[in-house]
């Protein structure tokens, strides 16, 4: 039963896998960036309750894998970690402003989201490797970003 969680009235295991993009798909989350990304959605996540177990901040997509409590739905979940990482965003680097293509909207307006049962440790190998994978395909002559992804 380690893998469940417990709040005063529930006993829970609600994980998902989201997946988001930058408005365009734009590859602009690499360096400082990045980095700023993955340290406010574990910050936004813990404050939210939200527990992350595998994350992968990609220079053109976001991948997590975190456990939501009942009482938070997806859409709010979502709906906070872009909005605030927006933001914040907007506010540290102001050559993002100028770009006449954000018009205020860093994210792009979905994301993919499919809740975790049976292939969870599949899943989060996927998360966790993705890197070394894209590097193969790159190898290969295979462009990844063109992969039909469902997003």
């Amino acid at each position: 039963m380690s893998k469940y969680k417990k709040q005063s009235h529930v006993v829970y295991k609600c994980d998902y896998h989201i997946v988001w993009v930058p408005k365009y798909r734009f590859r602009i989350l690499n360096g400082d960036i990045g980095k700023s990304v993955d340290e406010d959605i574990r910050k936004l996540s813990e404050w939210l309750g939200c527990e992350i177990e595998e994350l992968n901040v990609r220079g053109d997509h976001v991948h997590v894998v975190v456990s939501i409590p009942p009482k938070i739905s997806v859409s709010t979940y979502m709906g906070t970690i872009k909005g605030k990482i927006a933001i914040k965003l907007f506010r540290s680097y102001p050559v993002l402003k100028k770009k006449p293509y954000w018009g205020n909207h860093f994210w792009a307006s979905g994301y993919f989201v499919n809740t975790v049962g049976i292939d969870e440790d599949m899943i989060k190998r996927y998360v966790k490797y993705q890197e070394e994978e894209e590097r193969k395909e790159e190898r290969d002559g295979k462009d990844f970003t063109q992969m039909n992804l469902g997003i």
